[in-house]
């Protein structure tokens, strides 16, 4: 059996991490996650954090150190032109480790959850590609609730990445989680069962 790599993605707050986690709940599936390795990248002393920092000022840490991520934030989701300069920094850290990790893994089925799993041009590091999507308006609710935002901050986190049509279209697998959770776990079983 050839290895199969999963590319999960969609738009922000789209559901990627309630599939990841059923993934590896129900079928024991390794899940490598983009966003856990672009927190290492800007972990405390790490060049990256470091080159950050003399970009944006000392403002952009924390009392101890760490990057203040909501400020970043203020920065990047308004400039398209200091996000591409952010995200050229951390996207070849986390292309790295994504090569790492599914070089020394002997799973036959592995998980890379990359929200920008097209714009960071990652696609040639999965062998097929599921999209998690539900309407806008989900979005932009999960969203203000999850991470405390107002409607401005969370639409423009969502138009930042590329649409979720988009996405959708380049898809293998598209699973809808505009309804209930029950209906997006059926979908899921039955686009794994088909590995």
């Amino acid at each position: 059996m050839s290895k199969h790599i999963i590319g999960l993605t969609g738009g922000i707050a789209t559901g990627k991490t309630t599939v990841a986690n059923h993934l590896a709940g129900a079928y024991n599936v390794p899940i490598l996650d983009a966003d856990i390795y672009a927190r290492d990248a800007v972990s405390i002393g790490s060049p990256i954090l470091q080159a950050i920092a003399e970009r944006y000022g000392e403002q952009i840490l924390l009392a101890h150190g760490s990057l203040n991520r909501q400020r970043l934030g203020e920065i990047i989701f308004n400039n398209r032109e200091e996000r591409n300069w952010v995200e050229g920094l951390i996207h070849p850290y986390v292309r790295d480790r994504f090569l790492q990790d599914i070089s020394i893994s002997t799973a036959q089925i592995l998980v890379l959850v990359v929200p920008l799993l097209f714009e960071a041009r990652m696609t040639d590091l999965v062998t097929e590609i599921w999209v998690v999507i539900c309407s806008e308006e989900q979005q932009l609710e999960r969203l203000m609730q999850r991470n405390n935002l107002t409607l401005e901050q969370a639409q423009a986190r969502i138009h930042s990445q590329m649409s979720i049509a988009e996405k959708a279209a380049k898809a293998n697998v598209v699973l809808d989680n505009s309804s209930s959770l029950e209906r997006l776990l059926q979908q899921v079983e039955r686009a794994f069962l088909l590995l």
